[in-house]
């Protein structure tokens, strides 16, 4: 979650008025979510089926075989065997790969585990059909196709609940355990358990230069923080060098905050935001895809303003589709079940409140 604007520093008040402020807002929002129903609603990891198509210039053994698919238009990539070896739509720079299984878990806050073959990376231009037959896909393609360097995923669990600190050559700490912003000591805003509005550069503690020349200043109240979209900001923009906006309206790139992301026109809208009511909850979440950005209603306040953004990770091991987030109940990036379990599927609290998704 992202507001308007950066706070000013608020006062500190005593330690027992901290320890209230965190003891009843998290009873409360814990309580409240456990008496939701539970999820009815069946997903299908239907995945990628069927098509025709011809050899491309991939670099694989044997013969490569490209389809075409729609709703969102896209290139699959087979192998000599048929399997699925990757998926680029067409608009977006993410693109599926598939690679070694691994398995994402969160012991400390859920039982939840993504095992999973997918590998979400940035590619250096948007795809468009024919694009296989291009220099610069051949290049990249023949980079990663078998790499295991970090991807959007493995860099997105850098930041949760005891990841290890990582510095770069200039000591600065640009991974490690995150949190989602500094206590709301004062109770204001709502009276939520912590601050929004920590972006990328304050975790870093680092004066960051966009490119429409406003330099991003981080505040020391919030060093080591990322909100939701100050989160996405982070594994998106700063690790794999998707552009930038330094606000909602300046510059072009990944807006600031969760609304702005949503509603920009950012890569492609793969389930399009049809209003912020319950009855705009989009249903066909069987298109969604690893990687995708997927946008939120949480906050009446918030009026028609999205104010929650995720990504997807894919299904657990009982077959929920799992996204990750930062929010302030886990204090972090998580993919846990506090507050809420990360599902967007069945009529848990997120899967309720889903509006949209992107994939850039």
């Amino acid at each position: 979650m992202a507001g308007k604007g950066k706070k000013k520093s608020r006062p500190v008040v005593s330690g027992l008025v901290v320890l209230a402020l965190v003891g009843t807002s998290g009873y409360l929002t814990v309580e409240l979510r456990k008496q939701e129903p539970d999820g009815i609603t069946e997903v299908r990891d239907i995945g990628v089926l069927d098509g025709k198509g011809g050899s491309g210039g991939t670099g694989d053994r044997g013969q490569a075989r490209w389809d075409r698919l729609e709703n969102p238009a896209r290139s699959v990539l087979r192998g000599a065997d048929g399997r699925i070896k990757g998926v680029f739509t067409d608009g977006a720079r993410l693109a599926t790969l598939t690679g070694p299984a691994r398995t994402f878990q969160e012991p400390s806050s859920t039982s939840s585990k993504v095992s999973t073959t997918d590998w979400v990376r940035l590619m250096p231009k948007p795809w468009k059909k024919g694009s296989e037959k291009s220099a610069w896909f051949t290049q990249w393609y023949a980079e990663y196709r078998e790499s295991k360097e970090a991807d959007l995923f493995a860099t997105a669990f850098q930041y949760v609940v005891g990841a290890p600190l990582k510095k770069d050559e200039q000591g600065v700490a640009y991974a490690g355990d995150a949190n989602f912003g500094p206590l709301n000591t004062t109770g204001a805003e709502g009276g939520d358990l912590r601050l929004e509005q920590s972006d990328f550069y304050d975790y870093l503690g680092i004066r960051y230069p966009f490119r429409d020349g406003v330099v991003g200043t981080p505040e020391t109240l919030r060093a080591r923080s990322l909100d939701c979209s100050g989160f996405m900001r982070m594994v998106l923009g700063y690790r794999a060098r998707y552009p930038l906006m330094s606000s909602d309206t300046s510059g072009n790139g990944l807006p600031r905050t969760a609304n702005g992301m949503a509603r920009s026109d950012e890569g492609v809208d793969v389930l399009p935001l049809a209003g912020v009511t319950a009855q705009d909850r989009p249903s066909a979440i069987d298109q969604l895809q690893p990687g995708d950005l997927v946008f939120f209603k949480l906050d009446q306040r918030t009026g028609e303003r999205l104010d929650h953004v995720g990504m997807v990770l894919g299904y657990d091991t009982e077959g929920h589709l799992i996204f990750v987030s930062s929010r302030e109940e886990v204090n972090g990036p998580t993919i846990g079940d506090v507050g809420g379990v990360s599902r967007l599927d069945g009529n848990g609290y997120y899967a309720k409140s889903l509006r949209s998704a992107k994939r850039l």
